[in-house]
């Protein structure tokens, strides 16, 4: 019998080795849940009219389209969206559909929260809009110590393959300044997620928080007695030690603990992969947040 020699073994190994990582990758993972697995991203891309220099909209928006188009998501929620961003990711990102209006009256004026979802996956069976104040129902108004109207907006989608699983999508955007606003908005966010899910579907949210881990709307969310849900990213990165850091500034890399985009999901989801994505050119990254994603999927 031939005794292997010293550097058969060694590429053997190496053989082993490689498999292995592929097979672990995130991407074989997400081939391995087959039809069954969804995408998600969440974007705040800057608002388009905002005086940023070298990384205004007009330098910069070749570059999210190259970064959405890299982890390729089934739903794409984006947040600091006014019109002329919603139909440019429109025209760029073939094969997908929008919903979608401005926050200040419903329709076309202000910031959206727009959700993107794929034609060749998803039929839209229902979508709404409400806003955080005293009349959730009544576009453009305002609560508490809010600067500006905020909102969400949201989707049931049905897909087209996985036996027709539906799902719930929102997306959303806290207000920037007043505490109370970004507590009572958690507050109706926690209490129209629930009224969703009473109906059994599973429901995946997300958006620019404005908020700390472990805040008080962040608790709200996270700790609600009247539902249980899933921080995506926590679940994949239980220890808190990574950087967490969401709001870059435009900057490539920012390392600290500001993670204030989250990505939430009800418990009947799972969690295949939970990332923070921190692609640039150079010292520049694609807006001043860093893209949230994640691939889930049903509990079987």
């Amino acid at each position: 019998m031939k005794v292997p020699s010293e550097m058969h073994i060694q590429i053997f190994s190496l053989i082993v080795a490689v498999s292995f990582a592929f097979a672990t990758s995130p991407e074989a993972v997400f081939a391995q849940q087959g039809e069954g697995g969804v995408k998600v991203m969440s974007f705040n891309i800057r608002y388009g009219t905002a005086k940023d220099g070298v990384n205004h909209w007009e330098k910069r928006k070749e570059f999210v389209v190259e970064t959405i188009k890299k982890f390729d998501p089934d739903v794409l929620g984006t947040q600091e969206t006014v019109d002329f961003q919603r139909d440019y990711l429109s025209e760029n990102l073939k094969g997908y559909s929008v919903f979608g209006v401005g926050r200040n009256d419903g329709k076309e004026d202000g910031e959206m929260m727009a959700i993107y979802y794929r034609d060749d996956r998803f039929t839209k069976l229902e979508g709404g809009h409400s806003w955080y104040s005293e009349t959730p129902e009544v576009a453009g108004s305002k609560g508490w110590d809010t600067s500006l109207p905020r909102m969400v907006s949201w989707v049931k989608l049905k897909s087209k393959s996985d036996a027709g699983q539906e799902y719930y999508f929102f997306n959303t955007h806290f207000d920037h300044i007043g505490p109370q606003a970004k507590k009572e908005a958690a507050k109706l966010l926690v209490k129209w997620i629930a009224e969703k899910h009473a109906d059994g579907t599973p429901l995946i949210f997300m958006g620019d928080f404005n908020s700390m881990v472990g805040s008080q709307p962040y608790k709200t969310l996270f700790e609600s007695e009247s539902i249980k849900l899933q921080d995506t990213y926590l679940v994949k990165h239980p220890s808190g030690s990574e950087p967490e850091q969401t709001y870059g500034g435009f900057e490539a890399v920012k390392t600290g603990q500001g993670r204030i985009d989250w990505m939430g999901c009800t418990e009947d989801i799972e969690v295949f992969r939970a990332e923070i994505d921190r692609t640039a050119r150079g010292e520049f990254s694609p807006s001043d947040h860093y893209p949230i994603n994640a691939v889930l999927g049903i509990k079987r």
